[in-house]
């Protein structure tokens, strides 16, 4: 199982002592520290809606261009934005062998999850 993000976001450190609480060993991909390659991303994006991995409430997202948010509409444009700025990636992603399980963190979905 696998929990991707950036470390220093306090999302993803809710998500993570919420899993260490509980003592579900998870391995940690950290954007920052390890970027993302474009077959996970690419996997994602088979799985999800792009809309729903793209996080336009961040500051990465309100930090672009107007005609650079407008030019992302379909997976293409979100794979090529995902890649070249992680941040604006929706945290934490929660994988399990490829699958992607969660997007974001909420106690009630990774209850269900986990059946707890």
């Amino acid at each position: 199982m696998k929990l991707y993000g950036i470390q220093n976001c306090n999302t993803v450190k809710k998500a993570r002592d919420w899993l260490e609480q509980r003592n579900i060993a998870v391995e940690f991909h950290d954007f920052k520290k390890n970027g993302l390659d474009a077959a996970t991303a690419q996997a994602w994006l088979q799985q999800a809606d792009w809309a729903m991995l793209i996080n336009r409430s961040g500051l990465t997202w309100r930090g672009l261009p107007e005609q650079r948010k407008q030019s992302i509409h379909d997976a293409t444009g979100a794979l090529a934005l995902m890649l070249e700025k992680t941040s604006v990636i929706k945290r934490p992603l929660l994988e399990i062998n490829g699958k992607l399980l969660h997007a974001g963190f909420d106690e009630a979905s990774y209850s269900k999850i986990f059946n707890l």
